[in-house]
């Protein structure tokens, strides 16, 4: 048994090896299907969190775009129906330690009461690490909102403002067989800071093969205008493909 659980681990290790950009690789195709299911006698849920992405990435510029559906019910209730996109393009980021970055964000949320929303923006990043297997990244800057909330008194809420948007970036990997990245989010609105939303997503992701993984989520969400949040831990199978 020992012997077996060696040569599967020298196999994983040969197979993943080198999966990041390089001076060939430039694209990367990513698709995770994760969930959770409860079911007992009297009760019954579950979670479904899927995300589809791509992403360019150049000498100076970096594009990745991504799509996401939260689907999940409750004793046969809707809990989660949450669609999700973004495209985020950096500029100088493999090029200099500072460097800038533009954001376009589409969500729309049941369990978050968002009819939808949108933001625009840009601002400009400070990468304090930046290795293939190490890397942490801090950015600023300005994005406009739309929205269309149902607030807990007054009901229909559209309204716009302007955010500002801070984030903290960190991805880690352990000869790209155990890959950690996490997206931290706090955007306070400039009209009043009693008005902002919070955002949290980390994975956690153990290769099986170069473009195999098990992966396991975390996301948080909150925003106060609506007084609601969520909480979300899944697990499942990521496909990764660097071409």
């Amino acid at each position: 048994m020992y012997k077996i659980a060696c040569l599967f681990f020298l196999f994983v290790c040969r197979q993943t090896a080198f999966s990041q950009f390089n001076d060939s690789t430039h694209h990367r195709f990513s698709f995770a299907s994760t969930g959770t299911v409860n079911q007992t006698k009297d009760a019954s849920s579950f979670v479904s969190n899927n995300l589809i992405s791509y992403e360019i990435s150049q000498k100076k510029l970096n594009f990745n775009t991504a799509a996401g559906w939260v689907y999940g019910q409750q004793q046969k209730q809707l809990s989660n129906n949450d669609y999700s996109a973004f495209a985020n393009l950096d500029y100088l980021k493999d090029v200099k330690r500072l460097y800038y970055w533009g954001l376009f964000f589409f969500d729309k949320s049941y369990s978050l009461k968002v009819n939808y929303r949108f933001q625009l923006g840009g601002g400009v990043a400070y990468s304090l690490l930046n290795k293939p297997e190490l890397n942490l990244s801090l950015s600023d800057g300005f994005v406009y909102e739309s929205s269309d909330l149902t607030d807990p008194v007054i009901g229909k809420d559209v309204y716009q403002t302007v955010r500002n948007s801070f984030r903290l970036k960190f991805h880690w990997a352990y000869k790209d067989i155990l890959v950690i990245d996490a997206a931290e989010f706090y955007q306070p609105s400039l009209a009043s800071f009693d008005d902002y939303i919070l955002k949290s997503n980390n994975s956690l992701s153990i290769k099986l093969n170069k473009w195999l993984a098990i992966n396991a989520s975390l996301a948080y969400n909150k925003i106060s205008r609506t007084e609601r949040e969520n909480l979300l831990i899944t697990y499942g199978l990521k496909i990764d493909k660097y071409f």
